[in-house]
């Protein structure tokens, strides 16, 4: 049998797990195919993402850690429609590489499929490119593509909701995510990766996956007023932060309020980078911005440490002109 016969093989039988009622295509149709006509809602708004895993990738295929490409991938795209209040609905993914190899293809796909069953979202399609001459025999690549559904009147806008007086609060990282690798790359050498860091690979520490913040963020949605949310990716805290702000209001940070991880130190010094080429690549340990009524700080925070998060304080909204102040 053909790789890519084996492959589809393979991956159908992983995709088919994820599927709900709403799904009504395969892997022999064209384009994959999903009902919204039954989804319950009076004015639906589809909101769609699209991310990649970046660099991390050269690192996750240099240690053989396929499965955390995928959860990585899942997590990029799903997040940012989180920022909307939507919940997902589908995803795809495009997968391109130098040559095929379906067991590698299979652990990738599969860390995207148990993702998708932690949110209840149905894995229905993709792409797998073989493409030699552009991509190393041992490379890959990988994009998602994330459609989900929020109903009109809970569509999360920030340049509309958020106000002065509005407070921020964080929801820690895993580490650091998926931005920053080609810095990481060339500040630490092969042998730096393999050197033990709290007591394992240093490597391992960098691998750990993007957290996905879809319960705890949609527990907060029934039960509170979400002014903003913002997750924060490349550009960091000021650039992610800055997008959702309305063009009269800027946000003040305080630093020291946020439990900056081990390993944003450990690279700091190694790198020896200014604070500035920090903050302003990595995400420093703040994973999701909540911004709400500073009336709520209390009864939001109450019910984040319910759900097992670590959740804190550490800015407000001001008077402005959609500038992030870090102090």
């Amino acid at each position: 049998m053909k790789e890519s016969n084996i492959t589809i093989f393979k991956i159908n039988k992983i995709l088919k797990k994820t599927y709900n009622n709403r799904v009504i295509s395969t892997l022999d149709h064209f384009s994959g195919f999903y009902k919204i006509y039954e989804c319950g809602y009076k004015e639906p708004i589809l909101v769609s993402g699209v991310d990649g895993v970046g660099t991390k990738l050269r690192l996750a295929i240099d240690y053989k850690k396929y499965s955390l490409i995928g959860e990585d991938c899942f997590a990029m795209c799903a997040n940012d429609v989180l920022c909307h209040g939507a919940k997902p609905l589908f995803f795809l993914d495009y997968l391109a590489c130098g040559k095929l190899d379906s067991s590698i293809v299979e652990k990738i796909i599969q860390g995207i499929a148990i993702s998708c069953k932690k949110t209840n979202t149905c894995l229905i399609g993709g792409e797998t490119a073989e493409m030699p001459g552009i991509y190393q025999e041992n490379d890959y690549d990988i994009a998602g593509f994330c459609v989900g559904v929020v109903e009109k009147e809970n569509l999360i806008d920030g340049k509309k909701l958020i106000q002065d007086g509005d407070i921020l609060i964080g929801l820690p990282s895993s580490g650091v995510h998926s931005n920053g690798f080609s810095l990481i790359r060339n500040i630490f050498s092969q042998e730096d990766f393999l050197k033990s860091f709290q007591e394992k690979p240093f490597y391992e520490t960098l691998l750990i996956p993007t957290r996905i913040y879809h319960f705890t963020i949609h527990i907060l949605l029934k039960e509170f007023m979400i002014h903003g949310l913002a997750h924060i990716t490349g550009g960091g805290i000021s650039d992610n932060l800055s997008r959702i702000l309305p063009e009269n209001l800027s946000a003040i940070i305080e630093k020291e309020k946020i439990p900056i991880q081990p390993v944003f130190n450990y690279i700091r010094k190694k790198g020896n980078l200014s604070d500035q080429e920090m903050w302003n690549t990595f995400n420093m340990g703040v994973g999701m911005i909540i911004i709400a009524s500073f009336k709520e700080e209390y009864s939001i925070l109450d019910r984040l440490r319910f759900l097992g998060e670590n959740p804190f304080v550490f800015g407000s909204i001001v008077k402005g002109n959609k500038i992030v102040f870090l102090k």
